[in-house]
This record gives structure tokens, sequence and C-alpha cells, in this order.
């Protein structure tokens, strides 16, 4: 929440440790779409039917399920790089195996142990790049989600091309690639700190007994069983080759990608997560109903699979907020518990899918998907009171709002306080100078206008698809906090602090410190510039676009070089502006 004027700190300058796990992050996401272009040259040379290739993706899913309920307490024990190294290592040797072997019984094995090694994988890699970047957590997701969408856009093109040449060539391209990941893993990753506690294998499937995760579990399950129907059928009625195939499903990546990390954050903020995911579930079941109804024409087909990527990008942005809004367990817990039910839809329905074209004709399986598809949206609802009350933040129901807790000596009464915002950056030398300048600016402030001042640590969960990650330990952020007042008590400034937690969206932690800034009478709330740069600082959306909006003080853009700016809609705009 604090970078020099005009010099956000870039998310690419990174340790070789973290450009290691990221790499292996864009071969990992690739590992789905990969197989879409050869699913039809698979049947072809091994005179499989279309259900028997989709058990490619059945086995995969389902032991990827299986196996996100155990991955915590299997990490908590071994740490997170031994539990990073084993995933990759499990990965190179069934993507090789599977792309040696001559039978699509032995592929749909061999691709069960690759979801076991995913499911370490993707368990552990989000932990792995926070705790490894350099100059913040913003950086790291930023770099996260950037592999996330790379690997989801280039997977299908990477496997049209090598599946163009021989229906072994995705997998042994995979397991290549994941072995110079391997590699430089072990060379650059240093090992971290075990988790104080042990996880216990059997806390995710407890934590379903709470009604708010098991209702958008269910409503997970029921989205994916209609994502993986198409992904798993769609390409049989497009009547193309490998290499066309994975252009269409490179269309639909970009899309995906685009959606997710760009368009649902902010349509979120415009209307809430609940609203926007019935829309789109609603948008999802008319997709999959055109390409039930216009199975027989290939150009309905692809039009109606490459839209369908805006809408899945959104969903799988959303789905992941609302269940961490909602769930009152830890988060790595809870991504488990969620990961386990989501996975569980996406491996069960091309198996049924397959079934049931067998039997039938290929328009059910997409019409049975866009009945799931519906059907979630009754099950969003009955949990719509816990997912409003969350992001209202009334404290109401099992969700888990945002938190503030002092730190500090209690703040003075009577006179109105100067609030500073800062974030957590980690404890880089560059990172620590460039909070402080921020707090001693809006000390600066408090001073001139003889107010006592109140520091906000706001600290996040990172929280990215199926993963949540706490970006520092509630002891960190407290050291942080104290730091700072520590430093300013040896400069004769009188201040308190607070530690504000939030999960996921900022907008919701933007509005949290508005209600409490209303309810301290504060004068102002400071900020400073964002590490993440102006453009995500200022968007709709945003920590400080929230603030701005909901704060009923003056909220100002703090610059240790400048006057104090002070921020309105107007202003907004016009800072949105100048980075164009």
């Amino acid at each position: 929440m604090s970078a020099p004027r005009g010099k956000a700190a870039s998310p690419f300058r990174q340790p070789r440790a973290v450009w290691a796990v990221a790499f292996a992050c864009v071969i990992s996401f690739m590992g789905i779409g990969l197989v879409d272009p050869i699913l039809p040259a698979l049947a072809e040379s091994l005179d499989a039917t279309p259900s028997q290739v989709s058990l490619l993706f059945s086995s995969y899913l389902i032991v990827t399920a299986v196996a996100m309920l155990f991955v915590g307490w299997v990490s908590s024990r071994i740490g997170a790089k031994r539990t990073l190294v084993t995933g990759l290592a499990v990965i190179v040797v069934f993507a090789a195996l599977a792309g040696a072997t001559d039978s699509i019984n032995g592929i749909v094995g061999f691709r069960a142990g690759w979801g076991l090694g995913n499911a370490l994988f993707i368990a552990t890699s989000l932990a792995v790049i926070v705790a490894s970047a350099s100059g913040g957590f913003s950086g790291a997701i930023i770099l996260y989600e950037t592999a996330l969408g790379l690997g989801i856009a280039v997977g299908p093109l990477l496997g049209g091309e090598l599946g163009g040449i021989s229906w072994r060539g995705p997998f042994f391209g995979v397991a290549a690639l994941m072995a110079v990941a391997l590699i430089a893993t072990l060379a650059f990753v240093p090992d971290l700190p075990r988790p104080e506690r042990v996880t216990s294998p059997l806390a995710p499937l407890k934590a379903l007994r709470h009604r708010g995760l098991l209702t958008m579990g269910i409503m997970a399950l029921l989205y994916n069983w209609g994502f993986f129907t198409m992904l798993g059928y769609a390409p049989y009625p497009m009547e193309l080759d490998a290499h066309e195939l994975g252009l269409v499903f490179t269309a639909w990546g970009l899309l995906v990608a685009a959606f997710s990390v760009f368009f649902a954050p902010r349509l979120q903020a415009r209307y809430g997560t609940a609203p926007v995911l019935y829309a789109n579930l609603i948008g999802l079941a008319v997709v999959m109903a055109v390409i039930a109804a216009g199975v027989t024409d290939p150009t309905t087909v692809i039009v109606a699979v490459i839209v369908s990527g805006a809408f899945i990008g959104i969903n799988n942005t959303l789905t992941t907020q609302a269940v961490m809004l909602v769930s009152p367990v830890e988060r790595p817990v809870a991504s488990s518990a969620y990961g386990f039910l989501r996975f569980i839809g996406g491996g069960l329905a091309p198996y049924v899918a397959g079934k049931l074209a067998d039997a039938t004709d290929l328009s059910v399986p997409f019409y049975l998907g866009a009945a799931t598809f519906l059907l979630a949206v009754p099950v969003l609802a009955s949990g719509h009171r816990l997912l409003r009350r969350a992001e209202a933040d009334t404290g109401e129901g099992e969700s888990v709002p945002p938190t503030l807790t002092p730190v500090g000596a209690p703040a003075p009464t009577g006179a109105p306080p100067v609030i500073v915002a800062v974030g957590a950056h980690h404890e880089s030398a560059g990172a620590h100078h460039e909070s402080a300048a921020v707090v001693d600016a809006a000390a600066r402030l408090a001073r001139d206008t003889r107010s006592p001042l109140e520091v906000v640590h706001v600290r996040q969960t990172a929280v990215v698809e199926e993963q949540a990650v706490d970006t520092e330990t509630e002891a960190e952020a407290e050291a942080a906090v104290t730091a700072h007042l520590d430093r300013l008590g040896r400069l004769g400034v009188a201040a308190t602090g607070q530690i504000l937690t939030g999960v996921g969206d900022h907008a919701a932690a933007g509005r949290a410190l508005a209600r409490h800034a209303a309810e301290a009478g504060a004068r102002t709330v400071a900020v400073g510039r964002s590490p993440r740069g102006p453009l995500a600082q200022f968007a709709e959306g945003s920590f400080t676009s929230a603030l701005t909006h909901a704060a009923t003080c003056t909220v100002v853009l703090v610059d240790p070089e400048e006057e104090p700016r002070p921020l309105t809609a107007r202003s907004l705009t016009q800072l949105r502006a100048e980075t164009r």
C-alpha cells in the first residue's frame, strides 16, 4: 500500500526460487487443457470410445479430489518444499508413463498418479511463491495469476502442436518441462519452516459440517460437473484435428484468464458476489443448452465453447471468493474441503457423460450439464443470506468478515484521529522503508492538525482459484505494527495500532476500514502508493477505491515527496486516466 510515486514494485523482479515455482505453475495449469486437443486422436489411435477416453479426466480429478483432503496434513508434516518437490516428481514419472503406454486403460491409470502429484503441487505452490517473493505478497499474487492465465491459455495450444505430431507428444512434453521445473526447484527454492501446528487429515471433512462451506462446496460441485462435461466432450462434435482443437481451446483459455483476473473483481465490486454468480450460472446453462441443441453443427459448438470461457473465468474466481467469505475455518482447511467437492464433481461428470452418450446420443450429456448449472442457482440461493452478511460485514452467521485487532496502547478519546493504512509487504528493507515513509507522512499530517495517529496494518488472505494462503502470520503483522509504533514513539509521536485482517476481497477490507474510521470519528484516513501499481490501486473494486467511496471523512493519498492529495470519485477517475 506504499511505494515511491510512479515506481510500482515490479512483480517480475523476483528471486530465482520464485521463477522456478512459477514456471512449474505454468506447466501444471496446462495439465487439463493440454489433453483436450488429443481426445479424438486418442480414441482413434487406441480404438477407444469417447466414454473410455473421458476417464482421463475422471481418474485425474477424482484422485486429485481425495488427495486434497490429505495434502495439508502432508505439508504440515514434511514442509512445503518437500511436498512441492514430491508433487513435481510424481507428475514427471506418471506423465512419462502415460506417454509410453499403448492402452487407454494404462493412460487412465497413469493419469490418476498424475492427479496425486498435481494435488501435492497445487496445494503448496502459492504458499511457496508468497513465502519466497520479494517486494511483498501483491507482486507474488500477480505473478501467480500470470502463471495461471498463461498455463490455461497455452496448454491447449501446446497440446495441439505436440498432438499434431503424436498423441504421445503432450504427455512427454509435460514430463520434460516438469523435470526442468523439478531441477530448478531443488536448486533454487530454500527450505521453508514447517507450520507450528500439524493439520489433522480429517480437518477438511469436519469443516464441511459448517453450513456455509458445505453449501458453497455443493454449488461448486454442480458447476464443475457442467464445466468438465463440456471440457471432456465438446472436442468430438467439433470435427477438428489436434492443431485446430488447440487453437479453439487456446481462445477459450484466453477468455478464462482475462475474465478471471480482470473482469471478475470489477463485477463483484459493482454488483456483489451472489448476483454475479446467479447471472453467470444461468449464462453457462444457456451456453450448454446451445451446445446440446447444436451438437450436430461444429460451428455452433466451437463458438459456444469459446464464449463459455468468459463465464468460466468469472465463476472460477467468484466461487472461491464466496467459499472463503462464508468459511469459519482456517483458509488452508477451507481450500482443501472446497477442492475436494469441486474436483469430485469434475471427476464424476465425464464418466457419467460417457455412459449417457453411449446409451442415448451426444446431446444428452450437454443437456445434463446445463441442468447442473441451473441446479447450482437454488443451491447458491440457500446460502444467499450467509454470503450477503459476509459481504456486508455484519458479523452474523458463520462467515469470517474483515476484523480489527488492537495493537499497543488504547487510542486516546476525544480528539478525532488521523488513520493511516499500510499493507503487508514482507520484511525486505526497501518495503519497510516505504511503509515507514508513508506512516511518517501521516504522522506529520496528524501533528499539523493536533490529532492522535492510528496505524492500521492491512493483512489479507490471498485467494486464487481453489487456493487460499495467509500472506503473513498474526505475529508478523503484530511485529510490523509494533515497529511503526516504536519508531513513532522515539520521534515523540503518540500513536496506536490496529491489524485489519481480510479474506481475498480487497473492497470488503476497504469498506471495513471506512466503517472503523466512522466509528472512531476519524478526521482523515491516509493511504500510500500501492506496490501493485496505480492501475490496480485505483481500479473499481480495489481497497483504495472502496475506502474512498464508503468513507464519511476525508481520504488522502500521501506521498513523502508531495502534499497529501484528497481522494474523491473524481480524483480516482483522474488517477486511473493518468496510468493509461
